[in-house]
C-alpha cells in the first residue's frame, strides 16, 4: 500500500470541507485542510452570514416607520454605513477564529495557500507537495460577470460587502436570490434601486405565484423592477455610471452590481492533472455518493452545482464521511430541502412548487391564504402575507409549502420537519394553531381552490 502523507486531504475550508475534515479526524484519520483565503468559505465571509446582517440592518427603517402606529414618535435617525461594515467585519473575524479552533481541536492540520493537482494523489501548495489516499474538493463557487463594454465597472456581491460608502443610486443586474436580496438591502437603507433581469420574472424555479406577489411587494417599496431587460454597456460620466440597456434605455447610477450567476471555483486546481472531469461552468460532476470520475477523489458543496446551499454542503459531507470511513454507504437525499430568499418580505419554501406538483402528480389540491398580518394593521401598511399548501390528493401528503411574508424562513423550517416525517393535510388540520400568529394559518386552511 502506498505511503501517503494524509488519509484525507480537503481542498477548501468552507462549511462542507470543514465538516468533512473534522468528522474524519475525529475517527482517528490523518487529515489536512488547504485554504488560500479566510476560513469559513463563501457563507461566512461573503455569503449568507454577512448578507443576513445587512438584511437585518435594512429592516430597521421599516420598523421605525411602523412604530408610529404603535404610539412611538421616532425622529430623524442617522445611519452610518461604516459602522455597519466595521461591526460586520468584526463578526466575520470572530467566526473565522471559531472555524480555526474547530479544526485544530479535532486534530486537523490547516495549510494556508492555493492548491493545485500535480498527479491524482498529489497536491502542490506553494513549494510543498502533499500526498493523500483520498482527496475532497470543496472549493465552492464565485460570482461571474459576463464580458461586455464596461463590464469592468460593475461589482459583484463579494465587493458589495466591503463598500466604503453607501451608494445613493444602485442598479442590480440579475434575477436570482442574491440580486433580489441586495435590492431589498439597498432599498431598505434608502438607496434608489433599479433591478434589471433579462427574463419575464425573477427567481426562476420558485413557485410562480409567489414570484409574482414578491414582485408586486417590491414595486410597492419603490424598487424599480425592469424585466425582459439586459445591459448593453456601462460608461463613466461626470454624474456617475451610465448604463445602456439592449432596448436603448439609459440609467445613471453610482453603483452597478452584477448577480447573474456563479461558477465553480476550479480554474486554478489543474484538475486535468488528476483526470477529474468538469462541466461547462467548471462544476465537478459526482455520483450519488459525491465521487468524481476518479475513484479516490470526491467533491461536495457548490463546486458540484447540485443544490447550492450551506446546510446541503454540510449534509453532503456528513454522508461522505459515513460512506468512506464508517462502513455505511449514504447517499444524500435532496427532497424536501427548505430554503428562504431573504427578500423583503421573505420568501420561504419547501417541497414542490405548484408547477412541479402538477407535472409530477395526477391529482393535487392547492390551499391559499392571503391576509394583512396583525402588525401591519396598526402600522398602516397594506402589505399582505401569502401562504400556500400543495397536497397530493391521493396520498393526502403535503408535498409543497410556500410563504411570502415576515419570518417566512423561521416558519418554513418547522413545517419542513413535518413534511420530512410525511405529514398529511389531516395532520395539519388536527394541529392546534398558536393564536394570534401568522404561522397558525398553515393549520387553519380548509378550502382548496
Amino acid at each position: 500500500m502506498a505511503n501517503y502523507d494524509y488519509d484525507l486531504l480537503v481542498i477548501g475550508a468552507g462549511s462542507g470541507g470543514v465538516r468533512a475534515a473534522r468528522l474524519t479526524a475525529q475517527l482517528g484519520k490523518r487529515v489536512a485542510v488547504i485554504e488560500g483565503s479566510d476560513l469559513g468559505g463563501t457563507c461566512v465571509n461573503v455569503g449568507c452570514v454577512p448578507k443576513k446582517l445587512l438584511v437585518y440592518a435594512s429592516a430597521f427603517a421599516e420598523g421605525f416607520t411602523d412604530s408610529r402606529g404603535f404610539g412611538f414618535s421616532p425622529g430623524q435617525i442617522p445611519f452610518d454605513w461604516q459602522t455597519l461594515i466595521t461591526n460586520k467585519n468584526d463578526e466575520i473575524n470572530r467566526l473565522n477564529d471559531i472555524y480555526e479552533r474547530i479544526l485544530e481541536n479535532a486534530g486537523v492540520q490547516i495549510i494556508q495557500g492555493w492548491a493545485k493537482f500535480i498527479s491524482p494523489h498529489e497536491i502542490q501548495v506553494g513549494d510543498q507537495t502533499l500526498s493523500a489516499e483520498r482527496i475532497l474538493i470543496a472549493v465552492g463557487g464565485k460570482p461571474f460577470v459576463p464580458e461586455f463594454p464596461g463590464s469592468d465597472l460593475a461589482i459583484t456581491s463579494n465587493e458589495a460587502f466591503y463598500l466604503e460608502d453607501l451608494p445613493k443610486r444602485v442598479v442590480i443586474v440579475g434575477g436570482g436570490y442574491i440580486a433580489v436580496e441586495f435590492a431589498g438591502i439597498f432599498n431598505g437603507l434608502d438607496s434608489q434601486v433599479t433591478q434589471l433581469y433579462r427574463g419575464d420574472l425573477f427567481l426562476r424555479g420558485f413557485d410562480h405565484e409567489l414570484r409574482e406577489k414578491l414582485a408586486e411587494n417590491m414595486k410597492s417599496r419603490n424598487i424599480d423592477l425592469r424585466f425582459n431587460t439586459d445591459v448593453r454597456s456601462i460608461e463613466k460620466s461626470a454624474d456617475g455610471l451610465v448604463i445602456t440597456t439592449q432596448d436603448d434605455q439609459t440609467i445613471v447610477a453610482d453603483l452597478v452590481m452584477y448577480a447573474t450567476g456563479r461558477i465553480a471555483n476550479t480554474q486554478s486546481l489543474a484538475l486535468d492533472q488528476a483526470g477529474v472531469n468538469v462541466g461547462k461552468r467548471g462544476e465537478i460532476p459526482v455520483d450519488l455518493y459525491s465521487k468524481t470520475n476518479v475513484d479516490h477523489i470526491f467533491a461536495v458543496g457548490d463546486v458540484t452545482n447540485r443544490m447550492n446551499l450551506t446546510p446541503v454542503a454540510i449534509a453532503e459531507s456528513i454522508a461522505l464521511v459515513k460512506t468512506l470511513y464508517e462502513d455505511n454507504p449514504t447517499a444524500m437525499q435532496y427532497g424536501n430541502i427548505p430554503s428562504t430568499v431573504f427578500s423583503q418580505p421573505n420568501l420561504g419554501t419547501v417541497g414542490l412548487t405548484e408547477e412541479q406538483a402538477r407535472d409530477a402528480h395526477d391529482n393535487i389540491e392547492v390551499y391559499r391564504s392571503s391576509f394583512r398580518p396583525m402588525r401591519n394593521i396598526l402600522a398602516g401598511r397594506d402589505e399582505k402575507v401569502f401562504m400556500k399548501l400543495i397536497v397530493d390528493a391521493d396520498s393526502r401528503k403535503v408535498i409543497g409549502t410556500h410563504m411570502l411574508g415576515p419570518d417566512a424562513g423561521e416558519i418554513i423550517q418547522g413545517i419542513a420537519i413535518a413534511m420530512q416525517a410525511g405529514a398529511t393535510k389531516e395532520h395539519f388540520d388536527a394541529t392546534i394553531g398558536i393564536h394570534p400568529t401568522t404561522a397558525e394559518e398553515f393549520v387553519t386552511m380548509r378550502t382548496a381552490g
